[in-house]
C-alpha cells in the first residue's frame, strides 16, 4: 500500500519485516516501560498480519517512531477491527501523529470492508480522551475494572480500569469530527456535573439521580501522570471515585460521547460527557 506522509520527513507506512517488527518489541519497552513478558512479540505479529492484522508505522527516516496495531474479530456477532496497541515515542507527541495513524488504520479498515474499530483506554488520561472523542468521534458504554490486573508498565501506577470505545468508521458523528466541526459541538453543552475536580484537586461526587436529567458530566485531572508524581494517594481517589461515577451511569443507559478542556480559575480540568443510550429508546 502507498506511503502516506503525516509530515515533511516522516512516513506512514504498513510494517511487513521481520526486522522492523522486532523493533515494534523494543518500542513497547520503551513507551510503556513493560517487562520483556508483557511484550506482544514479534513471533505472534508475522502471523497475525498474514490472517488480517494491521500493524502501521510511522518512520522518521529509517526511525520507528511510532506504531498502531490491530486484529480482526467480533462484537456481537460482526466482523470488526480491534485497535490493541497505539505508541509514540515521548519526543514525538503533540505532534498530531497519534492521529495520523489512526487515520492510515480506518483507512486499512475500511478497504477490508470494516466499518467498525474498538479499542481500550484509561479513562483518566486526557490526551487520549481528547484524541478519541474530541478528534476522532468515538463513543463508549462499557467500563472495564482492572482490565489488565497488575502489570509491569510505570503507567499503570493506579490500576488498569479502561473505556472500551467505539469507532463506527462511516458514521455522520465520525465524518464531522474528522472534518474539524469542534467549535459548533463545544458550544452546545448541557450537563449536570456527576463528578467534579475542586480547587484542592480532590474528586468531589455529587448523589445525583440519572433520571434526573439527560446529560451528565464526569471530570478529571488535566494531567493525571503528574497528580501520581505529586500525590499517589490522590491519584488513587481519583481512580475510584471516577469508577464509581463512570460505572454508575454506564449502568444507568448513559454512553460517553464526547471529551473537552475546560478553564476553570484553578487551572484545567478534562470533562466528560455521558447522554442517554440511543438504543434504549431515550
Amino acid at each position: 500500500m502507498a506511503a502516506t506522509e503525516a509530515k515533511s520527513s516522516i512516513v506512514i507506512r504498513d510494517i511487513t519485516s521481520i526486522s522492523e517488527m522486532r523493533e515494534v518489541e523494543e518500542l513497547q519497552r520503551q513507551v510503556w516501560g513493560v517487562d520483556d513478558l508483557e511484550v506482544f512479540p514479534a513471533l505472534a505479529l508475522i502471523p497475525m498480519s498474514e490472517v488480517g492484522a494491521v500493524l502501521i508505522g510511522a518512520f522518521d527516516g529509517e526511525r520507528l517512531i511510532g506504531f498502531v496495531f490491530g486484529f480482526p474479530g467480533l462484537e456481537n456477532r460482526q466482523p470488526i477491527l480491534h485497535s490493541d496497541m497505539l505508541a509514540v515515542r515521548p519526543e514525538y507527541r503533540s505532534t498530531g501523529l497519534g492521529y495520523q495513524l489512526k487515520l492510515a488504520q480506518r483507512d486499512r479498515a475500511l478497504a477490508r470492508g470494516l466499518d467498525t474499530i474498538t479499542w481500550t483506554f484509561d479513562p483518566l488520561q486526557s490526551r487520549n480522551a481528547h484524541l478519541n472523542f474530541g478528534r476522532l468521534g468515538v463513543v463508549a458504554s462499557r467500563y472495564c475494572v482492572d482490565y489488565y490486573g497488575e502489570t509491569t508498565s510505570f503507567l499503570h501506577q493506579t490500576g488498569t480500569d479502561r473505556l472500551w470505545v467505539t469507532w463506527l468508521l462511516n458514521s455522520a458523528r465520525v465524518r464531522d469530527r474528522l472534518g474539524g466541526t469542534q467549535a459548533e459541538r463545544l458550544s452546545n453543552w448541557d450537563e449536570l456535573t456527576t463528578l467534579s475536580c475542586a480547587q484542592s484537586g480532590e474528586p468531589v461526587s455529587l448523589s445525583v439521580e440519572a433520571s434526573l436529567a439527560k446529560t451528565f458530566a464526569i471530570e478529571i485531572p488535566d494531567d493525571i501522570n503528574r497528580v501520581w508524581n505529586e500525590n499517589a494517594a490522590l491519584a488513587s481517589r481519583w481512580r475510584e471515585a471516577s469508577r464509581v461515577a463512570f460505572t454508575r451511569l454506564i449502568n444507568a443507559g448513559f454512553q460517553v460521547t464526547d471529551f473537552q478542556l475546560v478553564a476553570r480559575p484553578h487551572g484545567r480540568v478534562g470533562q466528560y460527557l455521558l447522554t442517554a443510550r440511543p438504543d434504549l429508546g431515550a
